[in-house]
């Protein structure tokens, strides 16, 4: 069967590749030390899509490998790649990548698969051509210019400057101009973090010096002692973060159900489970108001200052939880997190009068009659 498909994949290329290098075989790590350097931790490349990476293969597939059901050969082929070269690994052809270069088809016995843990990351084929590609398309590596791609005779490479797609295929390489290329989808969602399990056994809990958070200033011009009262009022801004190792899209709809610790002094509480919507990210923000009066006594042409003290505390706590995210579409995707919940509470508020200082160039007071 696949004896008589092959003449008709060459009347739709009509050319083969033209050549790049004159060379019988690649030295592809040779290669790709040219083009890009390929100890840049290629396994974390897509930025906040943490749960998409390139996993060394160990002899079985990993959870979530990619994959996508070649209609023509009907069987499942799953993206793999050797070095930068993205092509195809399906088991009824043993334990290899098979990827296209110059002209011709290779089997890597080392190779890396294209894995999205739990599926969680939202892909999408989008059509291209001519070496085009869309917007947040899969690269093989961070710094180089090769995108996973298909059509419909299976998986393999699109390299913009060569303006086209390459094909492996039963030894050598194919090129079209038309093409699909393995995107990420990075619309808007709605988020919600629950099932939140924390380690009360690693919390770290810290009481920090005193802060001056206010000044004020009594002066007295006068002749003769006065007390005056004054006002310390103070805003701060506090903010409760779980860090759910990945970022949150602006825009997005982002609620938790879960308890949320409560800072003491001494040790860390939590509250009932409750619903929170989160107001940036995974952040919560708080505004705490402070207001305290001092009443100073002020010698003559002498000032005081007043100072509003508080006390920081801060709790890093780590969690697991269950992550969902609902898509555009209507799918919801689901995996599980570790994170680490960081806390400030302001604490202890106090005033503290500094010793007063005479006002400098104040008109002397005149000298008391006997």
């Amino acid at each position: 069967m696949m004896g008589a498909a092959f003449p008709f994949i060459l009347v739709v290329l009509q050319l083969v590749v033209p050549p790049m290098l004159s060379i019988p075989a690649p030295n592809l790590s040779v290669a790709n030390k040219i083009r890009l350097n390929p100890d840049l931790g290629e396994m974390f490349m897509f930025e906040d899509n943490v749960s998409l990476k390139w996993v060394t293969w160990n002899g079985s597939l990993p959870n979530g490998a990619v994959n996508i059901y070649n209609g023509y050969t009907k069987r499942t082929d799953y993206i793999c790649k050797y070095n930068c070269e993205a092509g195809f690994y399906t088991p009824s052809k043993g334990p290899y990548c098979y990827y296209p270069y110059a002209d011709s088809e290779y089997p890597a016995s080392k190779f890396e698969v294209l894995v999205n843990e739990d599926y969680f990351e939202f892909l999408e084929w989008r059509s291209g051509s001519y070496g085009s590609v869309p917007p947040n398309s899969v690269r093989t590596c961070s710094r180089g210019d090769i995108y996973v791609g298909k059509n419909k005779y299976g998986l393999g490479k699109v390299v913009p400057r060569h303006e086209a797609f390459f094909l492996p295929w039963e030894g050598k390489e194919y090129w079209y101009k038309k093409y699909d290329v393995l995107t990420i989808n990075r619309d808007t969602y709605n988020q919600q973090i629950s099932h939140v399990k924390y380690a009360i056994d690693k919390i770290v809990l810290l009481n920090h010096p005193p802060e001056t958070i206010q000044m004020a200033k009594a002066t007295n011009y006068e002749c003769s002692s006065i007390e005056k009262t004054v006002l310390l009022e103070k805003s701060s801004t506090v903010e409760k973060f779980w860090n759910i190792g990945r970022e949150t899209r602006n825009g997005t709809h982002s609620i938790m159900t879960g308890k949320i610790p409560i800072i003491n002094p001494d040790n860390v509480d939590f509250t009932k489970e409750q619903t929170v919507s989160f107001s940036k990210g995974t952040t919560l923000i708080e505004t705490v108001s402070h207001s305290m009066s001092v009443q100073v006594l002020v010698p003559p042409n002498y000032s005081c200052a007043v100072r509003m003290d508080a006390r920081r505390m801060t709790a890093d706590i780590p969690f697991t939880a269950r992550l969902s995210r609902t898509y555009s579409n209507g799918e919801t995707h689901w995996t599980t997190v570790t994170g680490t919940y960081d806390g400030v509470k302001i604490g202890e508020i106090n005033a503290v009068v500094e010793r007063c200082q005479p006002i400098p160039d104040a008109e002397p007071c005149a000298p008391e009659s006997d």
